[in-house]
């Protein structure tokens, strides 16, 4: 039966909804794998590496270059939604006010793991089939390091919601640390991302940045709070336009639109309402395009020894940073291991930023799909190995 390119679109995103959210409510996985782990787990086997080998005409049929297009360009819309909302909720203000302690933890935590993943990356590169062929070696160690460093903001914000800590003080705690690591992964991004063909093009995106966010702010102050949701997305949108043709990558842009802006002039709970409607209506199909990513190029074996790898330097970097920040910080037993285990959660903002190396050739599709594995591994973790320990936390902390 022939189906028109509409048909098929619709048919695609029907399959994107329904099977996800199908495994995850009658297989009841929500303790060990939230949905949007298993949306991003859908997109994988959705992709060229599984159902692609295992049905090739099946794929072909409903995943054709039409529909993938149209699927790609929600995806870098939902996307920017969702980096734009991470950057508003950086509150750097309380950050500053805690300097000492947040920057400490907040140092160890990324520097350690990102040592650590340097390290992995280093003897991935020694075989064939890692390095993309845009990427210079230290852009590669680099980026392979900073995603094992990196902690999804927006993800801990919900699975603390999970927890019932978010807005604990120490909730707020753990969000603090992160969101300074939130900012490091960006600054890093564009470091990476650095065309010295176009660096004048960037300097005067930066430059323009800074002129635009003082008039923006001014007009922002003197707003309604109905018309500061519209006047940020034309505002999110002429970002990532600016820094995409500045060559740096329409999420820099993105992430920087909403980090100049003030938490304040919103509604919390409207917000809260905001990044939930994101990762309901439109995030899966971003999780689909990333899953229609994933090569086996290199070879079943080869990628999982890879992804467990990074895996190792992720969880071990990350919990000896953390602990020795406690033990310099004297925090109470049991804190240095909680924290670092909640900020082992790495979905989303790491594979977005795998996505922008993949993009720009950085790395293969192989090293992305080792990655991609790696943060769902480790994100996978994070609500079984910390729901004990924070009950134990707890009652020890009861009078």
């Amino acid at each position: 039966m022939h189906m028109s390119p509409t048909e098929v679109f619709l048919l695609a995103l029907l399959i994107v909804f329904t099977a996800p959210y199908l495994v995850w409510r009658f297989a009841r996985t929500d303790y060990w794998a939230p949905l949007v782990v298993v949306q991003i787990v859908g997109g994988i086997l959705l992709g060229p590496g599984v159902l692609g080998t295992a049905a090739p005409a099946y794929y072909a049929t409903i995943f054709t270059p039409a529909t993938i297009g149209s699927l790609n360009g929600i995806a870098a819309w939902a996307v920017m939604m969702f980096v734009w909302v991470a950057g508003i909720e950086l509150d750097l203000g309380e950050a500053w006010q805690r300097r000492r302690e947040t920057g400490t933890t907040a140092g160890l935590a990324l520097v350690m793991p990102l040592i650590a993943g340097s390290l992995a990356a280093i003897v991935m590169l020694q075989f064939p089939g890692w390095r993309g062929p845009a990427g210079a070696t230290w852009q590669v160690v680099l980026g392979i390091g900073m995603a094992c460093a990196v902690t999804a903001l927006p993800i801990l914000v919900l699975f603390l919601e999970k927890l019932d800590v978010l807005r604990t003080p120490f909730g707020q705690r753990v969000l603090r640390y992160a969101s300074l690591d939130d900012v490091a992964i960006w600054g890093v991004l564009a470091l990476i991302l650095l065309d010295w063909n176009r660096v004048g093009r960037q300097a005067g995106f930066f430059v323009g940045f800074a002129v635009a966010t003082l008039v923006f702010r001014w007009i922002m102050a003197r707003s309604t709070e109905r018309d500061r949701w519209y006047l940020s997305l034309i505002w999110l949108a002429g970002c990532g336009f600016a820094a995409d043709w500045a060559g740096l990558h329409f999420m820099v842009g993105a992430f920087l639109s909403g980090a100049v802006l003030d938490a304040k002039w919103f509604d919390r709970e409207a917000i809260d309402r905001f990044r939930h409607f994101v990762l309901l209506a439109v995030m899966p199909v971003f999780f689909l395009s990333t899953g229609l990513k994933t090569q086996w190029n290199v070879g079943g074996v080869s990628v999982f020894a890879a992804a467990a790898l990074l895996l190792a330097a992720s969880v071990v970097g990350k919990l000896i940073g953390v602990h020795v920040a406690g033990r310099l910080l004297k925090w109470r037993p049991g804190e240095a291991s909680i924290i670092g285990w909640l900020l082992q959660t790495k979905a989303l903002i790491m594979i977005i930023f795998a996505n922008i190396l993949l993009d720009r050739a950085i790395i293969t599709n192989a090293t992305f799909t080792a990655l991609l594995l790696m943060a769902l591994g480790s994100t996978m973790l994070t609500i079984p190995v910390v729901t004990p320990r924070l009950a134990r936390y707890f009652r020890a902390a009861a009078p």
